[in-house]
């Protein structure tokens, strides 16, 4: 073997760094130790002569040079996937009609859809972004096959993991100085809404609804423009607006359950089976990752 040729396992290591953001991410990812997956990320650059990661105190960054391997080595990962699966696999086939919360698409289900489909370009995802008020129903009914909701009901999915609650609010304008306090609320029936306005009865503080969105992004703009403070999921809040607490005469709240929901329409799809376990297991590692 030429000292130049390109590991699978090198390349598999670099794109679960940059996919998970972290070494140890990665090495769960790989099934491997934090060690053994820099001494192969090093033996990648030492191969290619060239840096592809800038290991930051926090993060990864790509380097120019990595930004130009990725491409190729999803590509090749994709291969080296088909290949395997038709020799030693079942190669998945098929269509997913797949949903996700709106406050989960970007943290948590946009990562695995990246490694997922390079690796089963047979498997066709029509993806619904929508509130779990909407996607639930739709899974319910067979127009959805799998979704990633927030559950309130052990019969609606598996759950995976708890989302903290947090209240939101601008820094610019320090609206949970006033009385009644001006909120921002989800649709009737939304878990968040009523978790809102359960802490607020709780703890007797007078609140008066300014707002009403159904969007994660409405909610956003209801926080930056100084109309109201909201309740977000943690992993949606955005960096420039303030989580409020104690201190701002707020209770914490409930977390939410995240659950993956799947159609009784599906069952029997092997497209369907492939995505939800892969979905399932990314998570897990990726929050087993948080606690290690």
């Amino acid at each position: 073997m030429s000292p130049r040729d390109l590991q699978i396992d090198w390349l598999k290591c670099f794109v679960a760094a940059v996919d998970t953001g972290s070494l140890s991410s990665a090495a769960i990812e790989v099934h491997r130790s934090q060690s053994a997956v820099s001494m192969q990320l090093k033996k990648l650059e030492a191969a290619l002569g060239r840096e592809v990661l800038k290991r930051g105190p926090r993060q990864l960054d790509l380097t120019e040079d990595g930004q130009m391997l990725l491409g190729y080595a999803r590509r090749m990962l994709a291969l080296h996937a088909q290949t395997q699966a038709a020799f030693h696999g079942e190669m998945l086939t098929g269509r997913v009609r797949l949903g996700v919360a709106e406050d989960y698409a970007a943290h948590y289900l946009t990562p695995i859809l990246k490694r997922f489909a390079p690796r089963h370009e047979g498997v066709e995802i029509e993806l619904t972004c929508e509130q779990s008020t909407t996607l639930i129903p739709q899974v319910e009914s067979g127009d959805l096959d799998l979704a990633l909701i927030s559950s309130d009901n052990a019969r609606r999915g598996s759950v995976l993991f708890q989302e903290p609650m947090v209240w939101v609010g601008s820094p610019q304008f320090e609206l949970w100085t006033r009385d009644p306090l001006p909120i921002a609320v989800y649709e009737a029936g939304s878990l968040a809404r009523l978790g809102a306005l359960s802490s607020l009865a709780r703890q007797g503080r007078d609140y008066k609804v300014v707002y009403n969105s159904s969007s994660l992004a409405g909610q956003i703009v209801a926080v930056e423009s100084g109309l109201a403070v909201a309740v977000l999921t943690r992993c949606s809040v955005p960096m420039h607006l303030q989580i409020l607490g104690a201190a701002h005469g707020l209770r914490p709240l409930e977390p939410m359950n995240v659950a993956v929901y799947r159609s009784k329409a599906s069952q029997g799809s092997n497209a369907v089976d492939g995505l939800r376990r892969f979905i399932v297991q990314s998570l897990d590692a990726s929050l087993s990752s948080r606690t290690t």
